[in-house]
C-alpha cells in the first residue's frame, strides 16, 4: 500500500536491524514435520558462536520437551539455510557457515516425523 506523507519523506525506522541486538543477530530456526512447534523460533545469537552450540545448547533449551528431540541423530539431519540445502560445519561460527541477521535455518529429521508419526 502506498503511503503519502504530508511533510516530506515518510520516516522509515527499522526496529529489528542488527545494530539493535547488542552484538547479536536474529536467527530463526524451524524443525520440519514437528508442527506442535508451530513456527520457527527466533534467537538472538552471537555471529561468532560455533554452529555446534546451536544444536548442543540453544535448541535443547527450547525443544527438549518434545519426545522426538532426544532421538535426533544430528549426523542425519538435513539442513536448509535461507531456502538452500547446506551442510553446516559444527566447529565453525554461524557467520562462517553463512548464517546472517534474520537468516532462517530449517532442519529435517527424516526418521522422526513428529509425535508418534503425526507431524506434531
Amino acid at each position: 500500500m502506498a503511503v503519502n506523507c504530508i511533510q516530506g519523506d515518510y520516516p522509515s525506522i527499522n526496529m529489528d536491524s542488527v545494530d539493535r541486538f547488542h552484538g547479536n543477530q536474529l536467527v530463526y530456526v524451524g524443525w520440519d514435520n514437528h508442527t506442535s512447534i508451530s513456527t520457527a523460533n527466533a534467537y538472538p545469537l552471537p555471529p561468532d558462536m560455533p554452529f555446534g552450540a546451536l544444536t548442543e545448547a540453544v535448541l535443547p533449551s527450547v525443544l527438549a520437551p518434545h519426545p522426538d528431540f532426544a532421538l535426533i541423530d544430528w549426523g542425519k539431519v538435513q539442513w536448509l539455510l535461507d531456502g538452500q540445502t547446506f551442510t553446516p560445519d559444527m566447529s565453525k561460527s554461524l557467520r562462517e557457515n553463512g548464517v546472517g541477521h534474520k537468516s532462517l535455518i530449517r532442519f529435517k529429521t527424516p526418521e522422526l516425523t513428529g509425535y508418534k508419526g503425526t507431524g506434531n
